[in-house]
């Protein structure tokens, strides 16, 4: 019954685009669509906060802030196991790592994402942030976002470019709408997914990322996120430079402990043999960090404004250590280790099998960095150094860091307090957060595994156009194959059948031992004296072998290197699959360059 609806609504929407197609130019019918799918982001943020603040009221909102809650170590596994069963028997398919699934989508799956993710992030995500994983609800409602302007896109029948473009106005969309900010919504777009700068992509995310932030403002409230403003003493002061430059640098190598530890971490839970070990891992130390330090609860936004508002003592609330919240050097301690753990906390509840993303916990860590500083400096050597203003420049120096995107850092953080009078100390700590960290590691926390396996688009069109190239794809197979115990004699009656000049030589095992040409073997091919000459005399060793599922842009220098214009593929263990060729490569190459050309 679904299915039949779909069609109908699928064949709906292709009549309805087929007669605006016909009055509307194409820069209309975007403009529209783009209205469209910002409509239904904006729709889709709301109903994810309204199912998550449900969640979590019946969970917790009801415990006693003077003492700890012993549910804290059970809740979150609960969360892990039912968001996993939910993937494994209802989704079926992959829906973590929102972000980086949207980036993969555009390089490998003409920006085609799945009609399910329509729906099934915003209940994973919020199941598993509800009952306390500690990881943010962006990622999911990106990954909502960007499934249904590729969705809208599908329906409508439109080419790679436009299916793209409308895929990035619903990613941005879905920024835009649950931090309410517009500007950060179009700049997460340009930054992040990478997306070309023209006046035909801009305007279609300008009014995707304006009508989901209006949606989210009609059904949400026009409340901030962070309810927080400054006062006059908060504003940036001249002689604060070197602190900011010190937090900048501080925010850069938290950074990278924090894409480190992700990856860490989640290499050893994926190397943990069964789910149920995982599920146990995950409950122990999410359970465990949690009764300790709740602020790990969930996303932590709450956390992050009573930081905010200077009030560090509500950190304490619901903690085993409630009644020190008072004593100076305890704070200090306490926010230090709240800040080292929500990473291990996120990167756990990712790893094993949660669903949510890594937005919502660098903004917390780069919080929590910037009230350390603060708090230091004026425990130790009695500054007034404000509180809030140090926690949300600390917010943009992580984050800048940790996403590699200095500008979408700036301008939330800037729309998300109307702190548009620190906008001289973000610009500081981000631009310095984001060099230390870009020295120790190029790679963001969503590109790092897209790069290494070549399937990461950029805006240097001439390496994202190998992003769209394969090696299985591109290999010829139609060669053919001749052993090792063959004789000229043998060769010279395949040759009357042959398309090809070249030959692999293999073994029984189907190992390549070496090619043979056709050149070399004419001057022998018409001597019947010389035709029980094994074939291995005439067999050469070719300049180099190409390895399965090698990227394709590091391919192209090893013709250059060897003046050959085809060389052979095999696996790790030597055996011949194919055979790959320049002319081949180039040919797909300016293919797909006029595929994402604008």
């Amino acid at each position: 019954m679904f299915k039949n609806f779909k069609e109908q609504l699928s064949h709906w929407v292709l009549r309805s685009v087929r007669r605006l197609s016909n009055r509307l130019t194409n820069r209309q019918l975007m403009a529209l669509l783009a209205v469209v799918v910002g409509l239904l982001a904006g729709l889709g943020t709301c109903v994810f906060e309204w199912l998550l603040h449900g969640v979590r009221s019946a969970l917790v909102t009801w415990f006693p802030v003077d003492r700890a809650q012993i549910l804290y170590l059970i809740y979150p596994a609960i969360g892990i196991i039912l968001a996993t069963l939910f993937v494994k028997y209802i989704v079926r398919d992959g829906i973590s790592e929102g972000v980086t699934r949207v980036l993969y989508a555009m390089s490998r799956r003409d920006s085609r994402i799945a009609s399910h993710n329509c729906w099934t992030s915003i209940v994973g995500g919020a199941t598993t942030i509800g009952f306390g994983g500690s990881v943010g609800p962006e990622a999911p409602i990106v990954l909502t976002g960007a499934a249904i302007g590729s969705n809208v896109g599908k329906m409508a029948k439109l080419n790679y470019k436009d299916l793209t473009l409308l895929l990035c106005c619903g990613a941005g969309a879905a920024v835009a709408a649950i931090f309410k900010a517009p500007i950060t919504g179009v700049v997460f777009v340009l930054e992040i997914l990478m997306l070309g700068i023209t006046s035909a992509s801009v305007f279609p995310l300008l009014l995707a990322s304006v009508t989901a932030t209006t949606t989210a403002l009609v059904f949400r409230g026009f409340d901030p996120v962070f309810a927080v403003s400054l006062g006059e003493g908060d504003a940036f002061l001249i002689k604060h430079i070197p602190l900011y430059a010190l937090l900048g640098v501080c925010c850069g190598l938290m950074s990278y402990y924090f894409t480190s530890i992700n990856s860490i971490v989640g290499k050893f839970v994926k190397h943990i043999p069964t789910q149920g070990k995982r599920w146990l891992f995950a409950g122990v130390v999410l359970g465990v960090s949690i009764f300790i330090f709740p602020p790990l609860y969930g996303e932590g936004y709450e956390g992050m404004t009573a930081l905010m508002h200077g009030n560090v003592a509500a950190l304490f609330d619901n903690s085993l250590f409630f009644k020190f919240s008072n004593i100076e050097w305890v704070a200090i301690v306490y926010v230090t280790a709240i800040m080292f753990c929500k990473v291990v906390a996120m990167a756990t509840t990712n790893a094993s099998g949660g669903v949510g993303g890594t937005f919502a916990p660098s903004l917390f860590v780069g919080a929590f960095m910037g009230a350390i500083v603060a708090l230091v400096c004026n425990a130790c050597f009695d500054w007034d150094i404000s509180i809030v203003s140090f926690t949300l420049v600390g917010m943009a120096g992580v984050m800048s860091g940790v996403m590699k995107a200095p500008l979408t850092a700036i301008f939330l953080i800037a729309e998300l307090s109307n702190g548009y009078g620190l906008f001289i100390p973000l610009m500081i700590v981000a631009g310095v957060s984001f060099a230390v960290d870009y020295t120790l590691d190029r790679d963001s926390i969503y590109t790092k595994q897209l790069r290494m396996r070549g399937e990461l688009l950029t805006h240097d069109k001439d390496q994202s156009v190998f992003v769209f190239l394969s090696l299985e794809e591109l290999m010829e197979t139609d060669f053919i194959r001749i052993k090792e115990n063959m004789t000229l004699g043998d060769i010279v009656h395949i040759i009357s059948s042959a398309r090809r000049n070249i030959f692999p030589v293999i073994d029984n095992f189907g190992h390549l031992l070496g090619v043979v040409q056709l050149d070399d073997l004419r001057e022998d091919m018409f001597k019947q004296d010389r035709w029980g000459r094994s074939i291995t005399h005439y067999m050469i060793q070719p300049p180099y072998k190409i390895l399965q599922h090698e990227q394709v842009q590091s391919i192209l220098p090893r013709f250059e290197e060897n003046n050959t214009w085809m060389l052979p593929v095999v696996d790790k263990e030597n055996r011949y699959l194919g055979f790959i060729s320049k002319s081949r490569i180039l040919n797909a190459y300016r293919e797909a360059l006029v595929k994402i050309s604008q």
